[in-house]
């Protein structure tokens, strides 16, 4: 598609400095960005490609604005700006009413008559497809499922029986939602398997990663509410749940019964132990470990960062001697007090 500078501005509440009239077919970084492309300036570490790109508009906040040698469109949140104006510039197609003839579909399920199914889809019996809803090829729809209004999901996805997705959503290849979650019990010195039977809820405008696993519940459901944004590989056990808003990277791990609040923002590789309860509006930096409870706002950290071999093998030394240092100043308060 092609839009006038003047009118991506218009779209997302900025202000145009320079050539309304360019106009912008594609977007590219900084560096490679040609007359007809917009790209745009949101981390400090890029300012120096500013000065020489070839960008037919660049967004950028408006104390930059005045930097920018071709065409700028000011706005507050620069990112933000940028994702509304890709998504202006390369929109969803839309989906073809169409049944793949190696799809099967149970003659109990209920599909709207506009819906897109591809090649070698299994959907089981009392599942509820609504309208606009594309899956991809390879996908396992088991019974009773019940998938919202144009949600999408890629390929090879699996939703296993009685799982609810909700609308708009979108599903990247490789997800499974609602196996069982990791429910055992130890008899006389031999492991049994606890039945799971929850199931999962998905709600509104969530976007799963590839890769990504949500386990079905023990009792009740496990449940990611509206509005959660979800990478790659992650894994979320048996009755978590995810409350609205909340963004989490790849390769975290979410053990059971853990309730993680609204819009918390959640790093790459972090781990957080069972029943646990994350208050709204938390931060977890990458690779933290989070055995206990936060019932407070804010930014957590824990784990240590890479360092030099050498000095990393000096402060394992000096950690291994900390009991016997916290002995002896205990001895050193305790003759101090005599």
């Amino acid at each position: 598609m092609v839009w006038t500078l003047a009118q991506i501005a218009e779209k997302i509440g900025g202000a145009i400095h320079g050539d309304g009239t360019q106009e912008i077919s594609g977007v590219a970084t900084l560096k490679t960005a040609q007359q007809s492309d917009i790209t745009f300036l949101a981390n400090s570490k890029y300012k120096k490609f500013l000065a020489a790109t070839q960008a037919g508009g660049v967004i950028v906040s408006p104390e930059m604005a005045t930097m920018v040698p071709t065409n700028a469109i000011s706005v507050k949140d620069p990112y933000v700006a940028y994702a509304k104006v890709a998504s202006m510039l390369y929109p969803n197609d839309k989906v073809n009413a169409e049944v793949h003839k190696t799809a099967w579909l149970h003659p109990d399920s209920r599909c709207h008559t506009n819906v897109c199914i591809g090649a070698n889809v299994f959907i089981d019996a009392d599942v509820e497809i609504a309208e606009g809803v594309e899956i991809g090829p390879g996908c396992v729809i088991q019974q009773g499922v019940k998938i919202g209004s144009d949600t999408r999901l890629t390929a090879n996805i699996t939703l296993c029986k009685n799982v609810s997705i909700g609308r708009n959503v979108i599903i990247h290849p490789g997800v499974v939602i609602g196996a069982d979650g990791f429910g055992i019990a130890n008899d006389n010195g031999k492991w049994i398997k606890v039945p799971q039977l929850g199931s999962v809820e998905i709600g509104d405008d969530v976007e799963i990663g590839a890769n990504t696993t949500i386990d079905r519940g023990a009792l009740e459901n496990t449940v990611i509410a509206n509005g959660v944004k979800l990478d790659n590989q992650i894994q979320i056990a048996h009755n978590v749940v995810i409350d609205e808003h909340t963004v989490i990277a790849g390769c975290v791990g979410i053990a059971g019964s853990t309730h993680i609040g609204k819009y918390c923002a959640i790093g790459g590789g972090v781990g957080i132990s069972g029943h646990l309860t994350i208050a709204d509006g938390v931060q977890l930096t990458g690779m933290s470990m989070v055995t206990k409870s936060i019932r407070e706002a804010g930014v957590y950290s824990s784990g240590i960062p890479a360092e030099p071999t050498q000095q990393w093998h000096k402060n394992v030394v000096r950690y291994r001697k900390m009991g016997e240092l916290t002995d002896r100043v205990k001895q050193l308060e305790s003759l101090n007090k005599d």
